[in-house]
């Protein structure tokens, strides 16, 4: 009768793939000293997703925040962008009106320029 071949283990090798190895020629563990992980090694922090799983709150939920989390913030930046830009638009239009009509209004119009000065420092 034939001699069945020894037995094999499956290995997961560092770029991921799978290979069939002999477990005698693999090597032996090594033990010196504490295992040295470095920081681009180390697993991403998931707390509040286990945290919100946790909770109760189901898997889509947590998925739903991880993706639409940033989204929003980004939507939120530009949004606070369009507003400081509309802001400064409208300064210098409110700036615009008040030289033309000091310098071309005469008494009348320094007189409106200075009650619309009273009332932008009064809001």
């Amino acid at each position: 009768m034939e001699q069945l071949p020894a037995p094999r283990t499956v290995v997961q090798l560092p770029d991921g793939t799978h290979a069939y190895i002999d477990p005698n020629a693999l090597p032996a563990p090594q033990t010196s000293g504490p295992q040295v992980v470095h920081i681009h090694h180390a697993p991403p922090d998931r707390t509040i997703q286990r945290v919100a799983l946790g909770s109760g709150v189901g898997a889509g939920a947590v998925a739903a925040g991880v993706y639409f989390g940033p989204l929003l913030v980004g939507v939120l930046t530009a949004m606070a962008a369009n507003l400081a830009l509309l802001a400064l638009i409208a300064a210098v239009c409110a700036w615009g009106v008040v030289t033309v009509v000091k310098s071309v209004g005469g008494t009348d119009g320094k007189a409106a320029a200075t009650n619309l000065s009273k009332a932008r420092r009064r809001r």
